[in-house]
């Protein structure tokens, strides 16, 4: 099942990470309040109408129904669709619940014009992810019926160590998941979530890109280490000359 944007000359998406609801709207995780963060996200998006908004994972913090409901309500005034990957927090049904409402959608395989957007499902049974065979799978049967002349994935663990405490909880399945990456070299980069904070680096060709939490962002530490930096997310615009760029947003 894909979905297929209108013809135009270049999309532009939001990609929001690592929301951490919780049931109140009003909680707190990690000294700060993640719905406030989330829903001035919204707001800000509701003035800009992106073509389309990513959610990449860990979207509540402690798998209550009340807490994917928090999220559809924050989200329901968007103008446009909102497609999800999960993250190691997430609940799969409660999430699959959810896309079932306004104006989530289900796909995980967009097409844009000559882009073709993977959202690769990355959540293993620990917190660190996975790259299953099913999921090595999918993505190829993908690629091979996809025409679109270049190719970008989005998940939620970042696929490379970054050296600091986050790696304890990386991808476990990462010499698959590049080896699939390497095959296609119609696929131009990799971004995600889970890492808390914001970077890009190039690998082997393919770009990289962490998108950093709506909620709270990490230190790039040894050890774990929080701070409050405002909601952030990260704009992406795909053109249809087969070139992509990406900006870092901060409120």
């Amino acid at each position: 099942m894909q979905y297929v944007f209108p013809a135009k000359q270049q999309y532009r998406l939001a990609q929001i990470t690592d929301c951490h609801l919780l049931a109140d709207k009003h909680g707190f995780y990690q000294q700060v309040q993640p719905a406030l963060h989330l829903a001035a996200i919204v707001r800000r998006l509701r003035t800009e109408q992106p073509d389309a908004v990513l959610l990449t994972g860990d979207v509540t913090q402690d798998h209550s129904i009340a807490s994917y409901q928090l999220l559809a309500d924050i989200l329901a005034p968007l103008p446009c669709p909102v497609f999800v990957t999960p993250g190691n927090h997430d609940d799969i049904e409660l999430l699959a619940t959810i896309t079932q409402q306004q104006p989530f959608r289900p796909e995980r395989s967009l097409l844009l014009g000559n882009w073709l957007l993977a959202l690769v499902n990355s959540k293993g049974t620990t917190p660190s992810g996975s790259f299953s065979l099913a999921e090595q799978q999918w993505l190829t049967s993908q690629l091979q019926h996809s025409s679109a002349s270049a190719v970008w994935l989005f998940c939620h663990h970042h696929p490379l160590a970054l050296n600091c405490f986050i790696d304890k909880h990386g991808q476990l399945d990462s010499e698959r998941l590049w080896q699939s990456i390497g095959a296609d070299r119609r696929i131009r980069g990799i971004a995600h979530g889970h890492a808390h904070y914001a970077y890009q680096r190039q690998h082997a060709g393919i770009a990289v890109v962490g998108c950093p939490a709506s909620s709270v962002q990490f230190s790039a530490t040894a050890d774990w280490q929080t701070y409050n930096a405002g909601p952030q997310w990260c704009d992406w615009v795909f053109r249809d000359d087969a070139t992509a760029s990406w900006q870092f947003r901060q409120l």
